[in-house]
């Protein structure tokens, strides 16, 4: 016989490798009551690409690593200001090209070694030196001079230039006792060897690769250890499937609630409906030509995508209040520029002539003017002769890509322009390696904006073809650079705020990013299981995908009988062979969900 903590799923029992069996379920207990260890289950439709934070970029695996590692800073869960982190003070020098970092002396690994400013130093100091380290988060090191601690509590950060993420460094500082013994950077996923060291609120226990990630409280963690025994990550491949296990008391919390979904729990007793403005945009990227830093072009783009005329046609194609409206029912606002309005100092929209609103008129005229007319069949082709038939890497979980899939068929079919939608389970091979003309495209952005502009750089492209870079879509354009490059080194808030709209503006102008929608954090989770937990900002905010650690560190268990309804139960799944087949409880459950990942980026 074989037994399973509250919350976990069907599928792993499955997966085991018990066949000839039934499985049955104990009666409901809610998390934590009898003394019984409490469990929070959060469902996830995304694979985690690393565990090592030098190469993670998607965002449940960066939201881990807000778990389990302490950054320099932090941000308030109230308005996303800059508060202590590892770190308790800093003090630039008089040309700001010096920051000094006071190290807090109660941060402890959970190892239980203390966390210092070498460590601190040492991890700098690698993604300074290994081009592998600095996979995900070279950006904000570059500028870096010299990283010393001239003791224990003391951290020095010399820069080549003044740089304005000084106190917005989103970068995790890993144990050097720990680290220092790794060999491989871009070969280490950290998944070998568990428990995983770290001085966060959750140390991660262990990992199954597209089953789940599972976490325990730190209890060395300086501001106290979170309130709930376990914290579970379960991969669902389907999202209705997520749904049904939080229905079924299978799991806690579900993200990334399509509007058909949350308005049927809305409704449901004991589960409560999140709806706020997110923090991520959904976009069109178009490939520009995937190139490399050493110059050599790859992949299988299509070339009339190198023409800004083709790429400024398909945009004013692109219904974006249809898409608010049509898919996701409201749930959105409109996109325009490259950061969500939830960032209002951020904020950029075009005005006047610079907008391309849905003028499909207009886009056949573009075309026309281009050279890129009928032929008899009323298809459109270049120069070469070559239709303009495009391909558009789609997320298979993501019903969002599959909808508006189908609206961009429908608009660029009457251009004469034919879509293939390519729906895939992971996107992001054949995204890396360039093989792709368009691609639906998502990140969530920070409270401080440059990480996700650093990746339309020419510096983050890969340094071969065979390398990894942490460019988004393979952008190049020396204008962006050149404002990038001022945004970086531009300490006034306002004026910097000016040079990132710009930048914004830019990247419209070119046409390589569509940005459709800035969809809302549309969510879930059973009152009977959590009884408190803190969104981020605290008034309208999210839970999934914070900029800190606030909602799972925060949130408390419900004692048995808590919540307006238990629902169905959340139980203790058994698994009895067939010689000794007894129905212990309400239900007997034989259906495997399918599960996976949504493959989205950070």
């Amino acid at each position: 016989m074989v037994t399973m903590a509250p919350h976990r799923s069907l599928r792993l029992l499955l997966a085991s490798g018990v066949t000839a069996t039934t499985l049955v379920c104990l009666p409901a207990q809610a998390a934590g009551d009898d003394g019984s260890p409490s469990v929070l289950t959060i469902a996830v439709s995304q694979s985690v690409d690393s565990l090592s934070p030098f190469l993670a970029q998607r965002l449940v695996s960066t939201t881990i690593h807000r778990l389990t590692y302490e950054y320099l800073t932090n941000y308030d869960v109230k308005d996303a200001r800059t508060i202590p982190g590892l770190a308790t003070a800093w003090k630039p020098s008089a040309d700001k090209l010096t920051w000094t970092y006071t190290i807090r002396d109660d941060s402890r690994w959970s190892d239980g070694k203390p966390a210092t400013a070498e460590d601190a130093a040492w991890t700098f100091n690698k993604m300074m030196t290994d081009e592998d380290a600095a996979t995900a988060n070279g950006s904000f090191t570059a500028n870096f001079r010299k990283v010393t601690a001239p003791d224990p509590r003391t951290l020095v950060i010399e820069l080549k230039k003044p740089q304005a993420t000084m106190t917005a460094l989103d970068v995790p500082i890993v144990p050097k006792h720990v680290w220092e013994k790794v060999g491989d950077f871009s070969k280490f996923n950290n998944d070998k060897q568990f428990p995983i060291v770290g001085n966060g609120p959750f140390v991660i226990t262990d990992h199954k690769v597209d089953q789940y990630v599972k976490l325990r409280p730190n209890k060395h963690f300086w501001r106290g250890a979170p309130k709930f025994d376990e914290l579970v990550l379960r991969y669902y491949k389907d999202g209705d499937a997520a749904v049904a296990a939080l229905r079924k008391g299978e799991v806690s919390f579900v993200p990334n609630l399509t509007p058909a979904q949350a308005a049927s729990l809305r409704s449901t007793a004991g589960i409560k409906v999140n709806d706020a403005p997110g923090r991520r945009f959904y976009a069109l990227a178009t490939n520009p030509g995937a190139r490399a830093q050493d110059g050599k072009r790859f992949g299988t783009g299509h070339p009339a995508l190198l023409d800004p005329q083709v790429r400024k046609a398909l945009f004013l194609a692109v219904d974006r209040k249809a898409i608010v409206d049509k898919v996701f029912q409201g749930h959105a606002v409109e996109g325009a520029g490259y950061i969500p309005p939830r960032f209002d100092r951020y904020f950029w929209k075009p005005e006047g002539s610079q907008e391309r609103a849905y003028d499909p008129a207009g886009a056949e005229r573009i075309l026309d003017a281009a050279g890129y007319r009928r032929n008899a069949a009323g298809k459109r082709a270049g120069k070469d002769g070559r239709p303009l038939d495009f391909r558009i890497l789609c997320h298979a979980t993501d019903p969002n890509d599959k909808a508006v899939g189908k609206y961009l068929q429908e608009w660029w079919s009457d251009l004469g322009i034919g879509l293939k939608v390519d729906c895939l389970d992971n996107v992001s091979d054949p995204w890396m390696k360039g093989d792709y003309d368009l691609a639906f495209d998502g990140w969530s952005v920070n409270p401080d904006p440059d990480f996700v502009l650093s990746i339309h750089t020419c510096a983050a492209l890969p340094a071969t073809p065979k390398d990894t870079g942490a460019t988004d879509n393979f952008i190049c354009d020396r204008q962006y650079d050149a404002l990038y490059a001022r945004q970086a080194a531009e300490y006034d808030p306002a004026k910097r705020a000016g040079i990132v709209k710009q930048l914004q503006s830019r990247l419209y102008d070119t046409g390589y990013m569509n940005v459709m929608a800035y969809p809302n954090a549309v969510e879930a989770y059973r009152t009977d299981h959590i009884a408190s937990i803190r969104t981020m900002p605290e008034a309208a905010g999210n839970l999934w995908g914070q900029d800190g650690y606030w909602s799972w560190w925060s949130a408390e268990p419900a004692a048995a009988g808590d919540g307006e309804d238990a629902g169905s139960p959340t139980g203790v799944w058994l698994v009895i062979g067939p010689a000794a087949l007894i129905l212990l409880a309400v239900g007997v459950w034989t259906a495997v969900r399918r599960r996976s990942t949504a493959d989205d980026r950070e």
